[in-house]
């Protein structure tokens, strides 16, 4: 348990039947009139939802431990994701639900933070950006600017984004994994 004053971004807390949510912003409001509040914006732990949330100053709310360990993406098991502890050599089996997305930009030898609550798994945290090889593209056409400049291309995940038309199969480029953008190439 903790009070409203403990508040912080990052904190999960158990709230409505046992769902866990995240604090993603807080502000405590003391107005000229009537007791104060905080003000959050809570994140859903597994749908991503969310929702604005409103406290009376100093009540209690149930947090929840949520264990964020480094880990090593190994291979793939049929449907299930194989991570490695870095420190403990342990291996933990992800269901492709608890990925999501991050399935998208995942490559064997990636470092990825997994989450876990009382045993299981709630998501799976990539670096904001990482880098991948063109798999696949069509040739930029010069003077073709219909598109806005850009074009699909796929990546050595087999997962597709757009790109610049100078961008050609073979390169490495830095993709944003929590939009999907081409953010630039990478000088190797």
């Amino acid at each position: 348990m903790a009070s409203t004053n403990d508040l912080k971004n990052g904190l999960v807390l158990k709230l409505e039947g046992g769902q866990l949510w995240s604090v993603v912003e807080f502000q405590h409001v003391k107005p000229g009139k009537g007791p104060a509040f905080v003000r959050t914006k809570l994140k859903n732990v597994l749908s991503g939802k969310v929702v604005d949330k409103t406290f009376n100053a100093g009540v209690k709310v149930e947090t929840a431990t949520v264990d964020k360990r480094g880990m090593q993406f190994s291979y793939m098991d049929g449907e299930y994701f194989v991570f490695m502890d870095m420190d403990t050599y342990d291996q933990l089996m992800v269901d492709r639900k608890a990925v999501g997305d991050a399935a998208n930009f995942l490559l064997e030898g990636f470092e990825a933070v997994v989450a876990q609550h009382e045993g299981s798994v709630l998501y799976v945290e990539l670096p904001a950006a990482v880098e991948l090889v063109i798999q696949h593209t069509e040739p930029g056409v010069q003077g073709d600017r219909s598109t806005g400049g850009s074009k699909p291309a796929t990546l050595e995940t087999g997962y597709e984004i757009q790109v610049p038309l100078f961008i050609t199969e073979g390169e490495k480029i830095k993709v944003d994994t929590r939009s999907g953008e081409y953010l630039g190439r990478v000088n190797s």
